[in-house]
């Protein structure tokens, strides 16, 4: 069976996004899929993801500062343009059957990257290549272009009765 790579898109005001994406790319690695996952937001900071993603041996790399603020705004733009400069690299290397694109919806969302440069990505792969697009907000066009899109909704979360950000469950 020839395979055709697949515009995938996590999207919503909802947990689970980055979760799914991950979770698509374990289910991916077990099918034998070479797997490479980009984080455009999230910086150095050890999570259970991460822990988990390097002892199967899945390739995980955490591109970003971490929290976009008034402060750190033009060095966030400049790394989520190194990332996409990487992403466009590691998409024509031909090396990966699955790239995860993770939280580079926010980084349109938030004028870290255009629109255009995002986009052009589905543009480039190549035809066999799964792309995942993760975070709020994802384009119309990029939801036009998709072959599958999830719509994370909120209904609760624990932040909203004070609770905490918990161990293996948000990082």
């Amino acid at each position: 069976m020839e395979r055709r790579g697949l515009i995938i898109v996590h999207t919503g005001d909802g947990k689970g996004k980055t979760t799914a994406a991950l979770g698509l790319a374990i289910r991916a690695f077990g099918a034998g899929l070479k797997v490479l996952i980009l984080q455009f937001i999230k910086g150095q900071r050890r999570s259970g993801e991460l822990e988990a993603l390097n002892a199967l041996g899945i390739e995980i790399r955490q591109l970003g500062l971490g929290f976009i603020t008034q402060d750190n705004f033009d060095e966030q733009r400049q790394s989520a343009r190194t990332a996409l400069e990487l992403a466009r690299g590691e998409i024509l290397s031909g090396t990966w059957d699955l790239i995860v694109l993770d939280e580079v919806n926010y980084a349109v969302k938030f004028g870290l990257l255009n629109a255009a440069d995002v986009l052009g990505l589905i543009k480039i792969r190549p035809p066999q290549m799964h792309l995942v697009f993760t975070g709020r907000d994802a384009l119309a066009e990029l939801i036009d272009a998709a072959d599958l899109v999830t719509e994370m909704k909120l209904i609760k979360h624990p932040f909203q009765k004070g609770i905490a950000a918990q161990a293996g469950i948000e990082f």
